[in-house]
C-alpha cells in the first residue's frame, strides 16, 4: 500500500474513531488577534480560519473554547483537551504533545513603550532596572528568560497590560507585534503607544494535538493539507485579510505599512 494511502486511512480511521464516540476534537486556545479570536460573537483570525479550512477537508470535527493561556495548557496537561492552537515548540512538551511538520504562522517578539516615557531599546542590555510586563505561560526566548538585568510582572490580558503601560505600572510590555499593533487599534491608544526597534525572537506557531491513538498520523495528515493550502490563492487572500498591518516605531511615531502577509 503506497505511503500517502497509508496515512489517509490512518487519518481516516482516526476520524471514524471520534465519530463513533460522537466526539469532536476539542481544541483550546487564547484569544491572540489577529491570529484567533472573537469578535461579536464569531470566532476568526489567519490561523484559527486556517485550521478550520484544513480539518474541514480532513472531515474532524472541532469544538473551540477560549480560556487563559495557563489554562489551556493545564487543560492539555489534564486530559481535558484533545489540541491547542497557536502553541510553540518546546522540547519539554514533546512527551505529551504531537506537532505538525508546517506551522501555521512566525511570531515576532518585540517591545511597546508609552510616548509618554520612551524607552526605544535596541536590546535586552537596554532594559536595565525596567520593568516589563508579560502573560503567563508565554515563551519569549531563552535569552528573554534567562536575562537577570530586569524585572517581569505578568498581567492576566494584553489589553491588561497596555493598562498598566499607560499608568506607568510597568517601563514596557512585550508581545508579537501584529497582536501588539492590534491591541493598540482597539484600545485607541494611536500615537501613545511605540514600538522599540528590536526584535527580541522569533516563534513558529502549531496546531498540536496531545499524543494518542492515530494523533500522530492525523498531525501528518494536518501538516500536508496545510501546506497544500498555503500554495492556493484562498490562503492569500486570507493571509492579505489579517496581513495588512501598521507598525508604529520610534519617536516620531512614524507609521509604516507591513507586507500583506501574516508570515
Amino acid at each position: 500500500m503506497p505511503v500517502i494511502l497509508k496515512l489517509a486511512t490512518a487519518a481516516l480511521f482516526a476520524c471514524l474513531s471520534l465519530a463513533a464516540h460522537g466526539e469532536k476534537l476539542r481544541i483550546v486556545t487564547e484569544p491572540w488577534a489577529p491570529y484567533v479570536y472573537e469578535e461579536q460573537g464569531a470566532m476568526q483570525g489567519l490561523d484559527y480560519e486556517t485550521t478550520v479550512i484544513v480539518f474541514q477537508r480532513l472531515g474532524v470535527e472541532v469544538q473551540w473554547q477560549f480560556l487563559p493561556w495557563k489554562r489551556c495548557l493545564a487543560m492539555l496537561e489534564q486530559g481535558q483537551a484533545d489540541g491547542a492552537l497557536d502553541i510553540f515548540h518546546s522540547h519539554e512538551r514533546d512527551a505529551l504533545l504531537l506537532y505538525p511538520s508546517e506551522p501555521l504562522s512566525e511570531v515576532e517578539f518585540v517591545l511597546f513603550y508609552a510616548n509618554e516615557r520612551p524607552h526605544p531599546v535596541q536590546g535586552l542590555e537596554d532594559l536595565h532596572g525596567l520593568t516589563v510586563g508579560t502573560s503567563p505561560g508565554y515563551l519569549y526566548g531563552t535569552a528573554f528568560s534567562d536575562s537577570s538585568l530586569f524585572n517581569r510582572e505578568a498581567a492576566p490580558s494584553h489589553e491588561a497590560n497596555f493598562g498598566k503601560l499607560m499608568r506607568g505600572r510597568i517601563d514596557l510590555l512585550i508581545t508579537d507585534r501584529r497582536v501588539g499593533q492590534h491591541v493598540i487599534k482597539v484600545l485607541g491608544l494611536e500615537g501613545k503607544v511605540s514600538q522599540a526597534p528590536a526584535v527580541l525572537s522569533r516563534q513558529q506557531q502549531f496546531l498540536a494535538v496531545r499524543r494518542g491513538a492515530g494523533m500522530d498520523l492525523l498531525v501528518q495528515r494536518f501538516a500536508a493539507e496545510l501546506k497544500r493550502f498555503k500554495q492556493e490563492p484562498a490562503y492569500t487572500a486570507l493571509s492579505a485579510k489579517y496581513g495588512g498591518i501598521q507598525v508604529i516605531r520610534g519617536f516620531e511615531h512614524t507609521v509604516e505599512q507591513q507586507e500583506s502577509s501574516a508570515q
